[in-house]
């Protein structure tokens, strides 16, 4: 789907090496005060862009994209989170970005959290909107594809559309999709399908990168690290996400030595594609008080 990006909003796209990988990532320049944004399970870093774009007049801002810059396979674990906590400081490093904010959402929430803790990513805040801190219980099993209650629907996802428009039947048709901005939606299709060899459009993140990255997910209990990031931490949850029957961000909250907890109305996991002005508008109040 095509989609026009005026030359003054369009980000440059650049790929950093970081010693046994690719890591390619959308650049917005503009003043000190790095922000680094981390997309969720499956998806890219040009779903930022509605909240990017708003946020460059004070900010250099910094994207990567983390689905296929290591070949993994799910049946043999998928890419470990903590192994993308690694790439995720060396590319900091590499880039030389000194105190950014950091902004991740689910997967990478979780994943600058580990950054932070393990590695030493030296952040100014982070930001993490529906992080996945799982129960710790669930850490300790070894599942297989089959077993696993996301990989084991991922790798099965749709993976084929005749056409643009029937793309957007589809994702409308989902439950997933209903609540997403307009213009999310159309950068989805635009940035995260592309042509298939036999016609039509495909996945960018094919349905087995996804299902590796679920399975990356379960190698390392996250839980230890949170006393140990000390910078200030926000935690946004949607107030209708699923995750809540689950997942239990306040208690992750009381145990960040300097965190806040803030409940979005009427939002469900994907709070950034459906919410953009009101994460952009929330980053900005933060990047001020976490200066």
């Amino acid at each position: 789907m095509k989609i026009e990006i005026p030359a003054s909003e369009r980000p440059e796209r650049r790929t950093e090496n970081i010693g046994d990988a690719d890591v390619c990532y959308l650049f917005y320049d503009g003043p000190d005060g790095a922000i680094v944004f981390l997309h969720a399970t499956g998806f890219l870093p040009w779903l930022w862009h509605p909240i990017a774009r708003t946020l460059r007049t004070n900010h250099q801002i910094v994207a990567p994209y983390f689905c296929d810059h290591r070949e993994t396979e799910p049946e043999e674990g998928g890419l470990s989170w903590m192994v993308m906590a690694k790439d995720m400081a060396d590319l900091c490093e590499n880039l030389s970005l000194r105190k950014p904010l950091l902004v991740g959402h689910s997967m990478g929430a979780t994943v600058l959290t580990m950054a932070c803790a393990a590695y030493g990513l030296d952040a100014r805040g982070l930001i993490l909107i529906e992080p996945i801190f799982l129960p710790q219980e669930l850490y300790q099993l070894e599942p297989r594809v089959e077993y696993h209650p996301l990989a084991s629907k991922s790798i099965k996802r749709t993976n084929y559309w005749s056409d643009e428009a029937a793309a957007m039947e589809y994702l409308r048709s989902r439950s997933l999709f209903q609540k997403w901005d307009e213009e999310m939606l159309r950068l989805y299709i635009a940035f995260g399908m592309r042509p298939g060899e036999t016609g039509g459009l495909e996945l960018v993140c094919s349905p087995r990168r996804e299902a590796s990255l679920f399975m990356g997910g379960m190698h390392y209990d996250p839980w230890p690290l949170l006393p140990k990031v000390s910078c200030p931490v926000l935690i946004l949850e949607g107030e209708e996400s699923e995750n809540r029957s689950y997942i239990d961000l306040k208690k992750a909250v009381s145990l960040f030595p300097r965190a806040e907890y803030r409940l979005v109305a009427e939002a469900g996991h994907l709070i950034p594609m459906e919410k953009p002005q009101e994460i952009a508008a929330i980053i900005e109040d933060y990047s001020r008080h976490f200066s």
